[in-house]
């Protein structure tokens, strides 16, 4: 019985971790890309020995603790106390406390997330460095996952450490896979799209997808093992080719209109992680 209650003590102390860890991610899925940006115009900019102005801050800092959140509409900085997760949204009932514009629901959606995220792995992995690194995991491919979808950017600063993590993971034994899996997954996750890659932008002039997914396959690869990589990869293809046929019927694809492929990706790292890779290929009925 205490055992019992010591492991859900743990589960809700993760799902707790997991909220606050869920906030930080919201922030870093809307800035990080905006910081990517205002690197590139400075780099730019310092090429063609042109000034430039960071739009829209009143500071010349912007990551991701500077400047404070604030409303997109009406600027008003937002408070501690409407920034506790999941609670201030009911509080406030999903809008700014100045000018009562709607607050998007993926916010506290996100914190769910990351709470439900880290109980799963305190009750399959316990209160361990094991525990710790599968939510660091998929945490990173939540964000992922979200800025792929906003703006069709895999930043380096997420899929390289992630790849890395994968590897020392494996290495430290906090997965099963062995480390020569790892490392063979992350070699063959990243060549098998960058030849793909490659072979449909010399057939068509074209460029089908971005480097960011060979990274992230190459992620998923070193934290699922070489053998993950052809259930995942055709699992996202599915999944891929199932959501395009469906907006392009609803109309919500427009022609020559890019659909990225990190989200797709990324669904397919956590079903490998929630039921096995080879569960993948039995979804799809190979």
């Amino acid at each position: 019985m205490l055992q019992e209650l010591d492991g859900m003590l743990g589960v809700g102390l993760a799902a707790i971790f997991g909220l606050m860890i869920g906030s930080f991610l919201n922030v870093v899925i809307y800035r990080l890309p905006r910081m990517m940006e205002l690197q590139w115009e400075r780099e730019a900019a310092a090429i063609t020995n042109h000034s430039m102005a960071t739009p829209n801050l009143a500071t010349d800092t912007f990551n991701l603790v500077t400047p404070r959140s604030r409303c997109g509409k009406c600027g008003h900085a937002v408070a501690w106390y409407e920034n506790i997760p999941v609670v201030s949204y009911i509080f406030l009932r999903g809008r700014c406390s100045a000018c009562g514009v709607h607050i998007s629901l993926r916010y506290p959606a996100v914190e769910l997330l990351g709470a439900a995220l880290a109980a799963y792995c305190a009750h399959r992995w316990g209160l361990s460095l094991a525990g710790v690194a599968w939510f660091g995991f998929c945490a990173v491919l939540l964000t992922l996952a979200l800025i792929d979808l906003d703006t069709t950017l895999l930043p380096d600063d997420l899929t390289l450490p992630l790849l890395w993590g994968g590897l020392i993971a494996s290495a430290l034994h906090w997965t099963v896979v062995p480390l020569a899996d790892a490392i063979w997954g992350a070699v063959g996750g990243y060549l098998s799209l960058w030849s793909v890659y490659w072979a449909f932008k010399l057939l068509t002039g074209k460029e089908g997808m971005g480097y960011g997914d060979f990274k992230l396959l190459a992620a998923l690869g070193a934290w699922f093992g070489w053998h993950a990589l052809v259930p995942v990869v055709l699992a996202s293809s599915l999944i891929g080719a199932v959501v395009g046929i469906g907006m392009k019927l609803t109309k919500h694809l427009q022609e020559g209109q890019p659909i990225p492929f990190g989200p797709f990706l990324a669904g397919a790292g956590f079903v490998a992680l929630f039921f096995g890779p080879q569960s993948l290929l039995k979804a799809i009925g190979l």
